[in-house]
């Protein structure tokens, strides 16, 4: 107490400073020295962090350190190590690294307390640290963060100050990394990041701030640390939810944005480059080799999430280009690891849309500088990437097929140079084949590289030695699908089969035919075609009550004999089993939800704003696409995308999927736009197309499922629905250019037939044309085509017009301004299903759409518009009759007929507008019009044309109208190959033509023009017209339609009428017709019965007064004395007139029937006393060609009818030379005879094998007869070779009463030998004989060597 109260000296405290300085220089302990204050010290922390009385406790420490004569700033760090000894000292598990809950609430009213005593000045950071430091060789991490949060001691200081910090901090780290809090300790686990990341980034910037300076701590730090920052990165993982967590902590250390301003970017890319380089060389074991042989399994849905964070996390702050040129610099320089450089292209392409483009440049560099100076590393290099690219699928890179024929198929390829680059890459090639995977094999054997002929053998070795590895590794190309891309992988060689079934059968519904690669397969690829494709398609199932497509198909293999009977039969009995087996429909699995879900989550991406070029996003999208190749396991590519399980047989779930995800993609538009246009929204559409057209089966199920929404359901569809699924071909479009896409194609699917598929197809076109408008705003006019489909602009330009009279109207202040993107009101207010005729106006007088008109695929010609109407059925036409008149007459003469040539109108022409008219009418009509379409109006709209131009005199003198059409008709008509389909189609155009014929005024194909001071009729356009396309299309009848001919008939009288002279100028045409003409002549001799009464009456009205014209009373004439020689005696004298007219009066009389054979024998008897020679030939003439008509098509009734005309008229005939004339009149040096211009070309080639089944068919007597006949040697004998050559060619028709053909030629074989042989030497000519035998020498050697017995007979010799 006397202690205490004794008042200290001066001079004692300054000795009492200098021990206690002595004592810490001499590293005394200080608990002892302070033993009496700890408890005082302790109580007052806890008042002091409450901020309760601080002066005294400022005071009370001042008075002790006075009393013990050292600072107060010493007994107050004492007194908080000791403290937090005290708490850290209760942590029970020595392994962990974090403070509990409880302690970290006491360290931080410890550090509360110490806060305010330096700011009273009575507290000493660095002295605390001196004193930490001396009793913990490991500090605390979490010490030091707190600290550091309450600005005690900073990060900083602590790093800069501590010379040991390299030895102990490195492992505190990797200690705090791999420690994992308890999973109840949410807070533990975000205060382990806040240490990690802010520690992290302090020795980053110290590092940065003396990145020169390599001898400074900092950075000597950061040097040791971030080895095993990377190497903890690298490290393999297990998947269990504490490693997972451990590895998100050391990946997190790496984040760029810690550092935040405080480090240059410069150093922050020159260390996470150097980060790079350790990746790409960690632990560089893996071979080329090994890389080849096992990189599909190096894909970033392979690949573990630490190694593709990682290298997301250190590209985040690199371009793409600065990426690939470091990768290509490590590469060149170091030894790597392919399985860590692999997985950074593979991250980089599905988190990067700009690597594609990038890393096909890098690709195309390589392979020029591999090739430029043979250096076979880089060649490695840029295969193992571009295979790398490809694996994550075509969404991303192109397929590895593509890629290969790219850079090599061609004469430009970087290997076309020179022999030497060819020799490289083959070696390259051979070298890699024992470690190929097949598929890549598959890709070089089916798509080699570009070889010159003359290095063929080169390439041929490379295929050999492939051959074989296929053949050990149990591939086979000739096991390969008829339709497979051999860059796929994965699928079965049933999948497959089951793959080429559904082409073949696409093809087969398109065409009607079996397709050719089918049928080389069932006779080149037979093993392939009966076990695997033919199973496939006959495997049982529920048929249909009406055929569809498949079982068409498989009818016309059996048909073709392509399917085995047996295999044929054991098809119908499994099929008519499973229809009567009861079963419900298997329910869909696992992967279907899976997709579900998959979807649903992509969606609430958007709609929480996410984009779409995120990694959330695109792994979503991955996620999807994965789903996709399980659910559809034939994959476009083997070499893209991993392969997917193969699914149980049976399970069938197409549709739904399908459905799943068109409703998943019209759901993200409406999320996507419900505050941005299409315009300003993100690449979501383009990035999910992608994922669809990765995987060609969803692609094409996609496509069906589409084709059968706008042909079956497109009334049921909502506004929604039809704006979402334009949108979604829109993008098709966007992601396929090309000749022809997909999103054309389902363009032309849609219809415009009717009134409700109309109105479906104008707002499908709206909606798609302003959606595409929109998303290429800003594109340049040729770039816009990738986004508008143009099968959609021109539905546009013909709907809109025909529903809307007042879009036909030009308004006055011409179109609209401004970016459809700038007003979103016109898009979106289609969808409330009220407005959207709002919407079709607005956007048909806005600017973007006109201009767009510009462009050639957007524009609408004449003649596609007369194909659009021809489609459309009349009956449930939007427009009435009157309307639809009112519609095409504004089209035809106010649209079309002043609009430019190339805009697609007629230049203000009307020969134009008239040609593509008739042209259109003449078409066949489209496969889906069926009946009831607007042809009669048309056809109207020509007689308009027509009419119009005979008043208004539009057309001239000079060419008529009819000559006009004329020549048109004739054009078409004149491009005839011969073949049978050019036989049909000119038959078909000139049944159109005449449909056309018939409603147009007959009096326009006659022209009145002045000769000789007088008018008279001009018809030579017509007489041509039907001597050359009308009877080449002619029966073998040889007669026009009887309207045909009454129609022409009329049309003459009427031009007579206008002459001076109109009896006398009739018989002036009517004599040139029997010369130029004679089908006409004869056509109106077989139909007389029916135009006499028109004519006649036609006559009389136009010429009261006047007789009818000669001609015709001549006509009538022999038709009357014809049908009097069948009715009664023979005593009528023959008439005068033309002689086929004669001759066509008599066939028409007896054709009909037989029973008037006597009194037909005595006409001919009777014909022959007066010398009738030529109306005899002439007769034979059209009764052989009866006769001909009987080989083409016989009919029970009229066999052997003309058989027995034919062989009266030979035997009155024979003695005569006259008939042999007619049937030679193909040769090229005779002139053909009237009678023979009445048939047409193939009735005339097609007339010596009816000769000569004739001639095989007469008596011995007659052809006794007929060898006493000049000629008949030489003209039977050619007779016999053109009908041998019909045989050759197979055009020889069918006989008569079922005789073969060669039965036919055999006996007219021996016809002719026989006469050769009796006929004397001097019977032909020697010019004659040499002809014949020169004939014969190829076709028939035989009758060759007969004919050159006479020529070496001496009187011929002579002759």
């Amino acid at each position: 107490a006397g202690r205490g109260s004794k008042k200290p000296k001066r001079d004692d405290g300054e000795r009492l400073q200098e021990a206690a300085v002595q004592l810490l220089d001499q590293n005394q302990n200080l608990c002892s020295l302070f033993q009496e204050l700890q408890a005082m010290i302790v109580s007052a922390s806890y008042e002091l962090s409450n901020k309760k009385q601080p002066d005294k406790y400022r005071n009370e420490l001042r008075r002790q350190a006075d009393r013990r004569g050292v600072s107060v700033g010493a007994i107050s760090v004492k007194t908080m190590l000791d403290k937090l000894e005290e708490i850290a000292g209760r942590q029970e598990d020595k392994l962990r690294q974090m403070f509990t809950s409880s302690q970290r609430v006491q360290l931080q009213v410890l550090l509360e307390a110490s806060k305010l005593l330096l700011c009273q000045g009575v507290f000493c950071p660095r002295l605390l640290w001196v004193e930490y430091r001396r009793d913990q060789k490991h500090p605390h991490l979490e010490l030091l963060y707190l600290l550091h949060l309450y600005n005690i001691l900073t990060l900083d200081y602590i790093i800069e100050c501590d010379d040991a910090v390299a030895s102990w901090l490195p492992g505190q780290l990797k200690a705090l990394c791999c420690w994992t809090p308890p999973q109840e300790e949410e807070e533990t686990r975000q205060v382990q990041q806040d240490v990690l990341s802010r520690i992290v980034c302090t020795i980053f910037k110290q590092a940065f701030m003396n990145i020169y300076d390599c001898c400074h701590k900092a950075s000597f730090v950061c040097v040791c640390v971030r080895p095993d920052l990377v190497g903890w990165a690298n490290s393999p993982t297990s998947h269990c939810r504490a490693e997972e967590f451990c590895v998100s902590c050391r990946i997190q250390t790496l984040d760029a944005s810690l550092c935040g301003g405080s480090v240059s970017p410069e150093a922050l890319q020159q260390f996470f480059a150097h980060c790079l380089t350790q990746i790409f060389t960690w632990n560089p074991q893996l071979t080329v080799s090994d890389a080849v042989t096992s990189q599909h399994d190096w894909t970033v849905a392979k690949a573990g999430r630490c190694l593709t964070s990682l290298c997301c996390k250190l590209a985040a702050i690199f371009s793409v280009e600065q990426l690939l040129h470091h990768l290509q610099q490590v590469l060149e320089t170091h030894e790597v690891n392919w399985k860590h450089v692999l997985v950074f292209v593979s991250t980089l392409l599905v988190y990067d849309q700009a690597a594609q483009s990038s890393l096909s440049e890098a690709l195309c560099r390589l392979l020029s500088s591999a090739f430029g100076g043979y250096d076979l590393e880089k060649l490695i290099t840029a295969f193992l990437l571009a295979r790398q690219g490809a694996l994550e699928g075509a969404g991303v890179f192109p397929s590895y097929t593509d890629w290969f024929k790219m850079s090599f198929g061609g004469r430009s390829g970087f290997h076309a140079g020179s022999k030497k680059s060819l020799v490289f890459l083959l070696k390259f090639l051979s070298d890699l084949v024992p470690f190929e995977p097949p598929q890549y094999l598959k890709v070089h054997i089916l798509h080699p590289p570009f070889v010159p002929p003359k290095h063929r053998s080169l390439l041929m070795e490379y295929v050999t030695l492939a051959k074989t590895r296929l053949a050990d590794l149990q591939e086979s190309v000739e096991d390969m699908g008829l339709y497979e891309d051999v860059s796929a992988a994965g699928a079965s060689l049933q999948s497959q089969a089951a793959q080429d079934v559904e082409k073949a059968v696409c093809l087969f519904e398109s065409s009607s035919r079996i397709p050719a690669t089918v049928m080389e397969a069932s006779i080149f690829r037979r093993p392939y075609f009966l076990t695997r494709f033919l199973p496939a398609l006959l495997k049982p199932r529920v048929l249909p009550l009406e055929a569809d497509a498949q079982m068409n198909f498989i009818e016309a293999l059996k048909q073709a004999e392509k399917i085995p009977a047996a295999q044929y039969s054991q098809y119908v009995e499994s099929c008519q089993k499973r229809r009567q087996q009861s079963g419900s429909p298997r329910r869909p699995g696992a992967p279907l939800t899976v997709l579900q879900e998959q979807l649903q989550e992509f969606t609430e991406l958007l709609a929480a704003g996410r984009d779409p070029g995120s990694v959330q996003s695109l792994a979503q999208l991955s996620r999807v696409s994965h789903t996709l190749s399980v659910v559809f396991p034939g994959s476009d590519d083997p070499v893209g995308p991993a392969a997917a399980p193969s699914l149980p047989p049976g399970w069938v779930c197409g549709s739904e999927v399908v459905d799943l995800i068109l409703q998943s993609f019209c759901q993200s538009l409406l999320v996507a736009s419900r505050g941005n246009p299409p315009n300003r929204q993100s690449l979501w559409g383009s990035r999910f197309v992608c994922v669809l057209l990765d995987n060609r089966q969803v692609l094409s199920s996609v496509i069906h499922r589409l084709k059968d929404l706008f042909h079956q359901q497109a009334a049921s569809l909502r506004p929604a629905h039809i704006l979402g699924l334009a949108a979604f071909i829109v993008h098709l479009q966007a992601a396929q250019p090309g000749p022809v896409p997909v999103a054309e194609a389902l363009g032309l699917a849609v219809l415009s037939s009717s009134r409700t598929s109309m109105l479906f197809s104008v707002r499908l076109a709206v909606a798609a044309v302003s959606y595409g408008l929109c998303r290429g705003h800003s594109a340049s006019p040729q770039r816009l085509q990738d986004f508008v489909p143009g099968c959609f602009s021109v539905q546009l330009l013909y709907l809109v017009p025909r529903l809307f009279p007042e879009a036909r109207i030009c308004p006055e202040g011409g179109p609209t301004g401004g970016h459809l993107g700038d007003g979103c009101a016109l898009l979106w207010s289609f969808t409330d299903g009220i407005s959207w005729t709002e919407t079709v106006l607005h956007l048909w007088r806005h600017a973007a759409f006109q201009q767009l008109q510009q462009l050639q695929p957007y524009q609408l010609c004449f003649s596609e518009w007369l194909h659009e109407e021809l489609r459309v059925q009349r009956h449930s036409d939007f427009l009435s009759d009157a309307e639809r008149q009112e519609y095409q007459q504004w089209a035809c003469w106010e649209l079309y007929l002043p609009r430019p040539e190339e805009q697609g109108g007629c230049g203000g022409d009307p020969r134009a507008l008239c040609s593509r008219l008739l042209t259109a009418i003449m078409e066949p009509p489209p496969r889906s019009s069926g009946t009831g379409t607007c042809l009669p109006d048309l056809l109207s709209r020509l007689q308009e044309l027509v009419y119009e131009a005979e008043v208004g005199d539009l057309w001239g003198r000079q060419v008529g109208l009819g000559d006009f059409l004329l020549q048109v008709v004739s054009e078409r008509c004149s491009t005839s190959s011969g073949s049978v389909s050019s036989r049909l189609g000119l038959q078909r155009n000139i049944e159109a033509w005449n449909r056309v014929l018939l409603v147009l005024p007959p009096v326009m194909f006659f022209k009145i023009k002045a000769e000789a001071g007088r008018s008279i009729v001009d018809c030579s356009q017509l007489l041509q017209h039907i001597t050359q396309p009308q009877r080449k299309a002619c029966p073998p009848a040889g007669v026009l339609p009887c309207a045909v001919t009454v129609h022409l008939l009329k049309g003459l009288l009427f031009a007579a009428g206008r002459c001076g002279r109109p009896a006398a100028e009739v018989d002036r045409v009517w004599s040139l017709m029997s010369a130029s003409c004679p089908l006409l002549l004869v056509s109106a001799v077989r139909w007389w019965q029916q135009l006499s009464p028109v004519l006649v009456s036609l006559w009389t009205r136009l010429q009261d007064a006047e007789p009818f014209p000669e001609q015709l009373q001549l006509l009538s004439a022999c038709r009357l004395w014809a049908c009097s020689l069948r009715a009664g005696p023979v005593l009528v004298q023959i008439p005068p007139g033309p002689v086929l007219v004669q001759a066509a009066s008599l066939h028409g009389a007896f054709r009909g029937g037989t029973e008037h054979q006597q009194n037909f024998r005595e006409v001919l008897n009777r014909l022959r006393e007066t010398e009738n020679q030529q109306v005899l030939a002439s007769l034979l003439f059209l009764f052989v060609m009866d006769f001909l008509s009987e080989l083409l098509d016989p009919q029970e009734e009229s066999s052997g009818r003309s058989i027995w005309f034919c062989s009266e008229l030979l035997a009155v005939v024979v003695n005569s030379a006259d008939w042999l004339l007619l049937f030679r009149s193909n040769e090229p040096d005779l002139e053909p005879d009237p009678v023979t211009l009445t048939v047409s070309d193939d009735c005339s080639r097609l007339m010596p094998w009816a000769v000569c089944s004739l001639l095989q068919q007469q008596s011995t007597a007659f052809h006794q007869r007929a060898l006493r006949c000049p000629g008949f040697l030489h003209s039977a004998t050619l007779w016999y070779l053109a009908a041998l050559r019909l045989f050759l060619d197979g055009e020889a028709p069918a006989s008569a009463h079922q005789v073969e053909p060669t039965r036919v030629l055999d006996c007219t074989k021996q016809f002719v030998l026989s006469l050769i042989r009796q006929a004397p030497a001097a019977a032909l000519s020697c010019s004659q004989w040499r002809q014949l035998e020169t004939h014969c020498v190829d076709l028939d050697p035989e009758l060759a060597a007969t004919l050159s017995v006479h020529l070496d007979h001496p009187r011929v010799a002579f002759l």
